[in-house]
């Protein structure tokens, strides 16, 4: 009875703060798993729950401020993820493509919007160009959909991303003049504030935040504080644009980038970012999106539709008229097409900010005393009815385009033989487990969720209970490590007679392809440098090893100093670790610096068409001199020494010196000893 009683005093809309929350909850678990039998795009159906929920609906729940402020994150949030999404290589090889794109799709939207404005609607010049502003402005409410299908570092979507960001500058900054010019408040200093406060605020995004992301992630390793200065980011670079005169998502689209290369693709805290994102913000902002659709403007009065009419039928053909100029103009495909055009069709936040403002600008009065305004009520109607239909176009045609496109790479990726990674963890030392395990995740394919085994052996000899439960803990804590980006790892707990022995029993059990373990140093005379045990691991295996001194994080690691000796080319691993190193490349945003003879040389360049503009490549004998290297290596970098087993081809007298080396020069570095696999009989006399 007492349940029964709280049920009759359930109002609507509702109220009740818990019922709204499990209201939406409901709709975000529900919309995909029934659409996607329907063959729906789950983004529109989010649009649509919200329609049907909304005041204009059902009336269950209001577009209140808790609705709009979740709703104003989510659409942060996916302009973050833009930005943080991109691979900053291609970016700036594209740039100047989406600095065209972003004309064209500009350009084309605003001619034709002045024209309709000014000769079929009827419209004053300066309510026909901020009309045209409308048409110009884009919103990426589609970009889940190729983040989620794997292809937001496709050349298509580096240049629709990019282009909206111009595009948008150039609308909000077109409506700041318009309403200035409007209502007479555009004097000779108006453009000297105007371009000095965008100057400035892009200026402390792209080149402050960046400061304090590495000077943050360096010092401070706990996961939630992590998160929360990346949220604070999105939030104060959207602000400062605002403060600007710009719409905050350029700011957010800006922080994106700024703290890209602070944020690897395989890290956990991308995946954390990217799963709250997805699971929370995005979702509230595309159902907010569906409660501002009002069905009934569809029965208001003739002109609403007939603007509705117009403004649903020029901008999509002027989107449609800009992809297609694109893609004549880069030879791209139809795919690529229908992705950039999908991207750029959908009109949420630029164009309600402008609607908004141009509607409450009041110009004067008629004789009536109803207010004159600068864009008048059918067109904040036709507004709300172009925004259901240009989310309807954009959805479909982006999720046709980018399934096509995930198609022909999966494809393209089954014609190449792929052998899978599998590597192996060996775990001895707390302090350095985890990044042990983010070195791996970092080396492996950014697809591939498993592959991961962590390795605690041993010796049987020694009769210490507390051995096997310290070693279960730091699997545990590696295992932990993993999962948080997603990554499944198999946990091994080994006895044996010693540990090397158990390593090699391991290698051979589970086919490992790579071993990374932690930096032992050997102080003994005559020793190897790098331990007993060690120097015994690489005797009786021949698998790619990598011995790793973990100084700072790898996240906060700005260059790679890959030392490579001669003749490595001719080693049987010689691929095999350059893959690795082309993997850390995809997945990390720090650039790769080679450093080798000349006859090597050009065997470390990959062919002109694969080139990436994250490595370098640098001609140099420096293993006639190792110190010399001090004055190369910087205060964030990591060293890489490519080594070799004694009596093999790529041997040099100096290798049987670079632990010490390293030891003593660049302790206040991260580095990494990279022995690869030799051809040969294993023995322990290769040190």
């Amino acid at each position: 009875m007492f349940l029964f009683a709280h049920i009759d005093s359930i109002t609507l809309p509702l109220e009740d703060p818990i019922l709204k929350f499990l209201l939406i909850l409901v709709i975000i678990l529900a919309a995909p798993l029934l659409l996607n039998k329907l063959k729906i795009p789950y983004l529109l159906g989010l649009i649509i729950a919200g329609a049907v929920i909304g005041p204009h609906g059902l009336n269950l729940v209001l577009r209140d401020s808790s609705i709009i402020l979740s709703g104003t994150a989510g659409l942060l949030y996916i302009m973050f993820l833009s930005g943080l999404d991109m691979d900053m290589s291609d970016f700036k090889k594209n740039s100047w493509r989406s600095l065209i794109f972003g004309l064209y799709t500009f350009c084309v939207p605003l001619g034709l919007g002045i024209l309709a404005g000014y000769y079929i609607l009827g419209f004053p010049i300066y309510s026909s160009i901020l009309l045209a502003g409308l048409f110009a402005s884009q919103t990426l409410i589609a970009y889940p959909i190729v983040s989620k299908l794997g292809i937001s570092r496709d050349k298509a979507v580096t240049i629709a991303v990019g282009g909206t960001v111009i595009t948008d500058t150039l609308a909000l900054l077109l409506l700041t003049v318009i309403v200035g010019m409007a209502t007479g408040n555009v004097d000779e200093t108006f453009w000297w504030r105007l371009s000095a406060s965008v100057l400035l605020s892009i200026g402390i995004i792209l080149f402050l935040f960046p400061l304090l992301a590495h000077w943050f992630f360096k010092h401070c390793s706990d996961s939630v504080s992590q998160y929360i200065f990346v949220l604070a980011m999105v939030f104060l670079g959207a602000y400062l644009a605002h403060m600007a005169g710009l719409e905050p998502i350029i700011g957010a689209f800006l922080s994106g980038l700024a703290l890209n290369r602070q944020i690897p693709r395989t890290s956990p805290l991308m995946n954390r970012i990217e799963f709250v994102g997805n699971a929370i913000f995005i979702p509230f902002f595309l159902i907010g999106v569906g409660m501002l659709i009002d069905y009934r403007a569809f029965f208001r009065d003739w002109e609403s539709i007939e603007v509705a009419l117009v403004m649903i039928a020029l901008i999509t053909l002027a989107k449609f008229l800009a992809a297609y100029f694109t893609q004549k103009t880069f030879r791209l495909s139809n795919d690529q097409r229908t992705v950039i055009f999908g991207l750029s069709s959908a009109h949420v936040a630029a164009t309600l900010a402008a609607v908004m403002v141009g509607y409450n600008v009041i110009l004067g009065h008629t004789a009536d005393g109803e207010p004159i305004r600068l864009l008048s009520e059918s067109v904040l109607n036709g507004t709300i009815l172009m925004i259901l239909a240009t989310c309807t176009v954009s959805t479909f045609a982006t999720q046709r385009g980018a399934h096509n496109i995930a198609m022909r790479n999966a494809q393209d990726d089954d014609k190449e033989p792929q052998e899978e990674d599998h590597i192996l963890i060996p775990l001895a030392n707390e302090q350095t487990a985890y990044e042990l395990v983010c070195l791996s995740m970092t080396l492996k394919k950014a697809k591939e969720r498993n592959g991961l085994y962590a390795l605690n052996a041993i010796d049987n000899k020694v009769e210490d209970p507390n051995l096997e439960k310290q070693g279960r803990k730091l699997l545990d804590m590696a295992a932990q490590a993993a999962a948080s980006a997603d990554n499944y790892m198999q946990q091994l707990l080994r006895y044996d007679v010693n540990i090397a022995n158990a390593i090699v029993s391991v290698v051979k059990e589970r086919n490992i392809s790579d071993i990374v373990m932690g930096m032992h140093h050997d102080r003994t005379p005559g020793g190897s440098g790098i331990g007993r045990m060690a120097a015994d691991l690489l005797g009786y295996s021949n698998v790619t090893t990598f011995f790793y001194h973990p100084e700072q994080p790898l996240t906060t690691v700005k260059r790679h100093l890959v030392i490579v000796p001669e003749k490595a080319e001719k080693e049987a691993g010689f691929q095999l670790w350059m893959q690795k190193l082309r993997n850390l490349a995809e997945n990390s945003s720090a650039r790769i610096v080679f450093y080798a003879p000349a006859s090597t040389m050009q065997y470390l360049r990959p062919s002109r068409g694969k080139r990436s503009s994250k490595a370098e490549y640098v001609v140099s004998d420096c293993w006639d001199d190792l110190t010399a290297l001090t004055y190369e290596t910087k205060r964030d970098d990591c060293l890489w020494v490519v080594m070799s087993r004694r009596d093999r081809l790529s041997y040099h007298p100096a290798m049987s010196k670079v632990p010490g080396y390293m030891e003593q020069f660049f302790a206040g570095h991260s580095f990494v000893l990279i022995y690869p696999v030799q051809a040969g009989d294993t023995d322990n006399r290769y040190l």
